[in-house]
């Protein structure tokens, strides 16, 4: 009988892609993938340090692994192991505690998956990850219809509530090469829609080529698939790439960019890399270049020096803004950042009444974008759930679209037309009920 491996993933959709790269590793090693609930002899879990709770949930997950096997393996990796591994091993029944270089390692440093009465670290600096680049890829579901492709790893910014730059090292990307061999090993498996990520893709370098260069090469792959840029810096979002968007229908219409405040003295403070009228201007850029493009946000609610107007003024700017929906963070303070020790701490449950009004907000500005798409032709890609009769999925520009569930319609780009619309999703007819593998 084959040991059993079990995964567990916490944080970004970057962090699920490497999860996977490290089970890859495991299959390869002789073990059999299972899921995290069911009896393992090895648990990795994959952390994340964005949140103020990275190590309760952590705690959370490790009990959790227990319960199901007391004599399990527990490996623990990701940010919150490279940035706090002292915490984690004091973590009953944690036996091996491994940095974000080591995850990739693991099998050169451990020679027997045995419990251990005193846990090991191995957390190498940050400085000794700026020639490491480890490529990967994870599915979004069992149905292969989109998938994660890693590009970029690493930041160079310092923004001062964050802490990824010291969690992940210095910016580093994959070569144009192994970019291109990855999605076309994608697009062999059948995946209709790739989402490029990592930490900051727009600041992708690799030799002569920049995030626009590279997205050529990859459009240059034959093949029936599209592809979504995951979260770019608006500073990174260049017309050349709006062009490039707007003159392909294998880039999907859809931009998530962070804002983080509305405000420009916050975002003074944040140490962000451009000025609210220099997002506004390119938001209006992008709706000019991409009319149906839809826009998502990020935003930090209750930074240190925060007033009440600050917030009103970010909350003004926002409403102004042809967007299309907001991920509404509240702000935590992070140990080894500069926020951390600056004055003006905004009180807990203001930051909680702050981020409530941003998600109404987004909610209003959802049901607004998803109203717009009434009588639209869209071209979702269905996932293969069967939701009591409803299936589901994104259109090119991020709209959810529900319509009666028919095998023949998954993982295909086809054509709908929006009828319905809520808040949360639109209700779509295809256009072609006998086929839709109409590729727009």
């Amino acid at each position: 009988m084959p040991r059993k491996a079990a995964f567990y993933t916490l944080g970004c959709k970057l962090n699920y892609s490497e999860t996977s790269l490290i089970g890859k590793s495991f299959a390869e090693n002789g073990f059999q993938v299972v899921n995290f609930d069911t009896p393992a002899d090895v648990y990795v879990i994959n952390t994340c340090s964005v949140t103020e709770n990275a190590e309760k949930e952590c705690r959370q997950v490790v009990r959790r692994a227990l319960k199901t096997n007391p004599e399990a393996f527990i490996a623990v990796t990701g940010c919150y192991a490279q940035l706090r591994p002292e915490e984690i091993v004091r973590i009953p029944g944690v036996d091996v505690v491994l940095g974000s270089n080591e995850k990739f390692r693991l099998f050169s440093l451990i020679n027997s998956f045995k419990k251990n009465d005193l846990a090991c670290i191995h957390v190498s600096p940050t400085e000794d990850m700026k020639d490491e680049f480890h490529i990967s890829y994870s599915s979004e579901d069992d149905s292969r219809t989109r998938a994660f492709l890693k590009i970029q790893d690493g930041c160079d910014y310092k923004c001062t509530f964050c802490t990824i730059p010291a969690a992940r090292g210095a910016s580093r990307s994959a070569s144009p090469e192994k970019a291109v061999q990855h999605l076309e090993n994608l697009i062999g498996q059948g995946y209709k829609e790739i989402i490029l990520t990592g930490v900051n893709i727009g600041d992708y370098e690799h030799g002569d080529n920049d995030f626009y260069s590279l997205l050529k090469k990859l459009l240059s792959v034959e093949g029936d698939f599209r592809l979504r840029i995951s979260s770019i810096e608006p500073n990174l979002l260049t017309d050349r790439i709006l062009e490039l968007t707007a003159g392909s229908d294998k880039i999907c219409n859809h931009f998530h960019i962070p804002l983080q405040s509305g405000s420009p003295k916050v975002l003074r403070l944040m140490q962000r890399r451009y000025t609210a009228d220099f997002y506004r201007d390119l938001i209006h850029r992008v709706k000019n270049k991409i009319p149906e493009a839809g826009i998502g946000v990020d935003v930090i609610v209750g930074f240190p020096g925060e007033t009440d107007q600050d917030f009103l003024d970010t909350h003004s700017f926002l409403r102004e803004l042809p967007i299309s929906y907001l991920h509404v963070f509240t702000y935590s303070e992070r140990p080894d950042t500069k926020a951390i020790n600056m004055s003006g701490k905004v009180d807990v449950f203001a930051r909680k009444e702050r981020n409530r009004i941003l998600r109404i907000l987004s909610e209003k500005k959802r049901a607004e974008f998803y109203n717009a798409q009434i009588g639209a032709i869209l071209d979702p890609v269905f996932e293969k759930q069967n939701d009591h009769g409803i299936m589901k999925g994104f259109s090119s520009n991020y709209t959810r679209i529900h319509t009666v569930y028919d095998e023949t319609y998954i993982n295909e780009i086809g054509k709908v037309k929006i009828t319905e619309a809520s808040a949360t999703y639109c209700y779509a007819e295809p256009i072609n009920k006998n086929l839709l593998s109409e590729v727009i």
